[in-house]
């Protein structure tokens, strides 16, 4: 049945008193032209090249740098820190003041070079004097880095402000939580850091050196060690007449540059599923055509002048890490996963290490075109690098290989900030794990990182042998690390793991892949566009305050003198969370009182 509404009736009187009042019952069109700010994203909001509220976001990487305007769903442009590949800074300084001036010297330059980049010859092209950035800060980033870009941004560019704010938590943002676990793996290190409603716990932050850097290390002393090369020819001709199989040699170093293992990392790498240490005796497990290459197998060659594969493999570890340490910086290989009864009679622990790698492989080889070295480059063409397929499969695995206390596997990494933390955030924590970075775009990481971080929970410490001190006492119980964290066990979920196991818990139903569909790399530079939506952020330093910072009071005395601009301006405006004040825990201690002093006649009249 429907309801007509009848529209009431004003009296014959007042109709023309009321006639110049009256507004007319017309139908209006909205006419106003919706301006998008970019053919990909249906927003109402201007264009950003040319209004002035869209904040500049900038995700300064030590190798990869991702740079936008506020507002969009992605980077306009991700672009390397240095032209060669290489890390635009490290984590050691230079120990005497004349060389460490120098590096700070020539960071500046870089650092320069790529933000004059950035704002006018990248896909930006905007005026950055009417541009406010928001700066996504690495918790541990360097102060003087920190400052060098800040006086890069305000004395060259004279941006209007810089928001500093951290990088973890902007993650936490674009995954729509305020509360979580986050682990950044980028390349020179790993982080984890919990945030709760929105405030980053920098003191239970936890950090490892096994991050991409570690893995671009380990690939390298892994192909030296095991792969296969092939020169060019030095004619055409000699396609038909010499074999590839006689041609090939030992992997010269010239040849894996930073760029060729970067490339083998990102298109070649993926991570396998967890190594199953209880059979050792099983033979490899082949590839599913029965064949364990693209193209055919190619022995080493048997030329005495060049070392072959097998004859360079029969050398000592000691010797390999010896050679190969000072180029990777550690110790190429890990002694944590080879069987217990260790290597077999007639091999080296290297060799025992790959055969247990080919065991638990099933990828084929590939074989990848690159430049030769500058004394062959009278040949046809490019060389060719056979890369097996177990180091594909298996050279992340110095990633999940716990080592010692300074240098803890992922699982341990994020296992020892979730300890830390008060015992009442754990189960929230543990349920709202986020992992982001360049590292963990590597297929198939996410969910080894679940897998592990049952295994850790799990596995306890092996009882010891040794008798008991006492006689007719027991023996005490093993340590077990990770007993506290057994109970949440059903809880723990990543949030962007594509692939999450079947769920234990209602929590980790509701949490357990759920977050949009953005990469480990981006999110960081996807909660700063957010944060710039929302003008938000971190700590907002405007140029006005950095200016009065560099000007010095008249009230300083003589010993500032010596103090640089550098200096004066990171002390006193740059927020720094390792200068802030912790927060409040428990009371201190109170101090031990002297005992009060009674005083009798007698010491009044001595006194």
């Amino acid at each position: 049945m429907s309801t007509v509404t009848a529209t009431p009736r004003r009296p014959a009187g007042h109709e023309s008193s009321n006639a110049a009042t009256t507004t007319p019952q017309t139908t209006r069109v909205a006419t106003s032209h919706i301006i998008q700010s970019s053919p990909h994203y249906q927003t109402t909001r201007r264009h950003s090249l040319y209004g002035t509220e869209d904040r500049v976001i900038v995700d300064p990487g030590s190798r990869i740098w991702k740079v936008g305007f506020s507002g969009e769903g992605k980077p306009r442009d991700v672009l390397t820190a240095a032209e060669n590949g290489a890390s635009l800074w490290t984590l050691g300084r230079a120990s005497k003041p004349a060389e460490r001036e120098e590096e700070d010297k020539m960071l500046e330059v870089r650092l320069q070079s790529r933000l004059r980049m950035v704002f006018q010859r990248s896909s930006l092209m905007t005026d950055p004097k009417s541009r406010k950035v928001i700066l996504v800060e690495h918790p541990l980033l360097p102060l003087h880095i920190k400052d060098t870009i800040a006086r890069i941004l305000f004395d060259n560019l004279q941006v209007p402000s810089i928001s500093f704010a951290s990088s973890h938590l902007l993650a936490l943002l674009a995954a729509g939580r305020i509360t979580g676990l986050v682990l950044d793996c980028g390349h020179l290190e790993s982080t984890v850091l919990p945030i709760f409603s929105s405030r980053p716990l920098f003191p239970q932050l936890r950090t490892t050196p096994l991050a991409g850097m570690r893995l671009s290390s380990h690939i390298r002393a892994l192909l030296l060690l095991f792969g296969t090369y092939i020169p060019p020819l030095t004619s055409l001709s000699g396609a038909a007449n010499i074999p590839a199989a006689t041609r090939s040699m030992r992997v010269p170093e010239e040849v894996l540059t930073d760029a060729t293992i970067e490339e083998i990392k990102t298109r070649c790498c993926f991570v396998g599923e967890a190594l199953d240490l209880s059979d050792h005796g099983a033979g490899r497990v082949m590839s599913p055509s029965g064949d364990d290459s693209f193209e055919q197998d190619l022995p080493p060659s048997s030329d005495p002048a060049s070392m072959s594969e097998s004859e360079f493999s029969r050398v000592s570890a000691s010797e390999m890490d010896s050679n190969y340490a000072a180029s990777s910086g550690f110790s190429v290989v890990s002694r944590s996963q080879v069987h217990s009864d260790g290597p077999r009679p007639g091999e080296t622990h290297l060799q025992a290490l790959a055969e247990m790698y080919k065991r638990h492989s099933t990828a084929t080889d590939l074989h990848m075109p690159v430049d030769p070295p500058q004394d062959q480059q009278t040949g046809t063409g490019k060389g060719t690098l056979i890369i097996p397929g177990w180091i594909r499969e298996r050279g992340a695995e110095v990633l999940f290989e716990g080592g010692d206390v300074d240098e803890s596997s992922m699982a341990e990494v994020l296992l020892d900030s979730l300890l830390k933390v008060p015992v009442d955030l754990r189960k929230t924590l543990a349920s709202t794990v986020l992992v982001i970075g360049g590292t963990p775009m590597l297929p198939g990481f996410i969910p080894r990182l679940q897998t592990e971080l049952v295994r850790a929970i799990n596995s306890t410490a092996p009882t010891s042998s040794r008798p008991p001190s006492r006689p007719g006492r027991p023996r005490p119980a093993p340590y077990d690390r990770y007993a506290p964290l057994r109970p949440l066990l059903p809880y723990f979920a990543i949030l962007n793991n594509p692939s999450p196991p079947p769920p234990t818990s209602m929590s980790f139903v509701t949490n357990a892949g759920k977050a949009p569909a953005f990469t480990p790399a981006t999110m960081a530079w996807v909660g700063g566009s957010l944060a710039g939506v929302l003008k938000t952020g971190g700590v907002e330093v405007a140029r006005e305050r950095w200016d009065e910072a560099d000007i010095p009071s008249e009230d300083e005395d003589d010993t500032m003198e010596g103090i640089t601009d550098l200096a004066r301006s990171s002390r006193n405006v740059l927020p720094d969370w390792t200068r802030t004040p912790l927060p409040v825990g428990a009371p201190p201690a109170a101090r031990p009182q002297a005992a009060p002093t009674i005083v009798t006649p007698q010491t009044e009249v001595s006194a």
